[in-house]
């Protein structure tokens, strides 16, 4: 009867503790859940390399590396410049401000960067024929022919010139633009096609008889290999560059040769036959067989 009884005792205490467990559990559901606890990392703030200036840069003066110096900024404007090799040697167009970033807005561009020292950018007037049949590309190196012509109303000791003319007037001359391109982007079968300008990069010293040559005479382009440096010496001072030649030297160089240019009535005299003057006459000696006399074209045969 004991054993019974603490059996049952045992039971109830077993079912106090289920309910108690049970109670618990659902206490525990009615909580409400804490939010999962977040941890935040510091970021580091994003920053870009700009070129300013060091001090006030002034308008038309090429920039030293020393005017220049690398900050980070937290935005990158546009147009600007995260090396100062890029700027260096650059002019700006007006005054930039001390500690202000360098942009490419305030820089000359275009053909201005293009012109060596010493050169000037010069527009001719071409057409297919006088442009290589319209074939010559922004980068070329072309030689320019001047063509004149006498006038044959002012024949006589006042003419502008004595004959009819045409020579070497500038020798391996860099094109900047043909048309409307200044560079070789495009598609081929279009680029230059009806172009009717030519922007050459020509010497300070020759501006003004190119543009001479421009307006009173036709320009013929003539394209040149790249790597073939022969050319006449600057501002037509080379041999025979200012003068048409009767006799053209065999031992001069071709561009020198074509510097002494050809006239008209030279050409037709060297493409017609050759005719013995009528007083030419010359001697010829045949051993044992006497002199052979040539006059006006009829040979004599003298004996010994």
């Amino acid at each position: 009867m004991r054993h019974l009884n603490i059996t049952k005792m045992a039971a109830i205490a077993l079912l106090a503790a289920a309910l108690l467990l049970a109670f618990y559990a659902w206490a525990l559901s009615r909580r409400p859940t804490a939010a999962p606890t977040v941890v935040k990392t510091a970021v580091a703030p994003v920053t870009y390399p700009v070129v300013i200036a060091t001090h006030v840069l002034p308008a038309g003066a090429p920039i030293a590396d020393g005017d220049l110096r690398v900050v980070m900024l937290p935005v990158r404007p546009s147009g600007a410049f995260a090396e100062p090799s890029l700027v260096a040697r650059r002019v700006p167009l007006a005054d930039i401000g001390a500690n202000v970033p360098v942009l490419e807005a305030a820089l000359s561009s275009g053909f201005a960067e293009q012109v060596a020292p010493g050169e000037r950018a010069v527009a001719i007037h071409v057409d297919e024929a006088s442009s290589v049949g319209e074939r010559v590309r922004p980068g070329n190196f072309v030689d320019v022919f001047l063509t004149l012509k006498r006038d044959g109303m002012g024949a006589g000791p006042h003419a502008e010139i004595a004959q009819s003319q045409t020579r070497l007037l500038l020798s391996r001359v860099r094109v900047l633009a043909f048309g409307t391109t200044a560079s070789g982007a495009g598609n081929p079968s279009q680029f230059g096609v009806g172009a009717r300008t030519a922007v050459l990069a020509v010497p300070t010293a020759d501006v003004d008889r190119l543009a001479l040559a421009d307006s009173a005479g036709h320009v013929l382009l003539a394209l040149r290999n790249p790597r073939d440096e022969e050319s006449i010496a600057p501002n037509g001072s080379g041999p025979g560059a200012l003068r048409v030649s009767a006799l053209r030297r065999t031992d001069d160089a071709p561009s020198a040769q074509a510097a002494a240019g050809v006239s008209l009535s030279e050409l037709a005299r060297e493409t017609a036959p050759a005719r013995a003057p009528a007083y030419a006459h010359a001697t010829r000696t045949y051993a044992g067989l006497g002199i052979e006399v040539i006059r006006g074209g009829q040979a004599q045969t003298l004996g010994n």
